[in-house]
């Protein structure tokens, strides 16, 4: 008796495991899922292409490609979470450096981080790999231009029902005579309600 109790108890528990685990579907990268109404893949993305479309749409392109008939060398640097949740800024920025690779308007390079990486693995090579393959030190490209910006957050809440805005600035600076060649703005407004308050 006691075998059958404790057989039908694990089979009960079993059963019970598999009627509430948990699913996991894959899904399109590009598919646009809003699970919490917070900044996620998708504005990233999209805040990227769009503000960089506009920055490269801009006049200061055409003056610096008249002035110097070359592409502009852009740097990304630091973008500020200056919203009430976390941001993966570093998505954010990766976006935007794509966004400016996928124009083919400018030459973007390294970021300090990835800089002194790579400078790490010159100095190994200096010491350690084949004369012919050594790359040297004092051949890097200075950037004319660096981007900077910051992400902000409003909420406004009441019961079951949210409102998230979010701002984007971003703005491009000449990095020889700190001109500011390129202010950009993008907003996202999003409404949220749980439950009963659904529209």
């Amino acid at each position: 008796m006691y075998k059958v109790l404790t057989s039908m108890l694990l089979i009960g528990i079993v059963a019970f495991a598999g009627c509430s685990g948990k699913q996991v579907t894959r899904i399109e990268t590009e598919t646009i899922v809003d699970l919490s109404g917070k900044w996620n893949d998708t504005d990233s993305r999209m805040v990227a292409e769009t503000m960089i479309d506009d920055c490269l749409d801009h006049v200061w392109l055409t003056n610096h490609m008249t002035s110097t008939s070359a592409k502009p060398i852009v740097i990304v640097g630091a973008i500020r979470n200056k919203s009430m949740e976390h941001i993966a800024t570093q998505t954010f920025i990766s976006d935007i450096e794509r966004a400016f690779i996928n124009s083919g308007k400018v030459r973007p390079v390294s970021s300090k981080d990835e800089r002194d990486e790579i400078r790490e693995e010159r100095a190994d090579q200096s010491e350690n790999a084949a004369i012919e393959t050594i790359k040297r030190m004092g051949r890097e490209l200075g950037a004319d231009y660096m981007m900077t910006g910051e992400i902000n957050t409003i909420a406004d809440r009441e019961g079951g029902k949210q409102i998230m805005f979010y701002q984007t600035d971003l703005t491009l600076t000449h990095i020889g005579s700190n001109e500011k060649v390129w202010i950009g703005q993008e907003k996202i407004k999003k409404y949220i309600a749980r439950g009963k308050f659904k529209m």
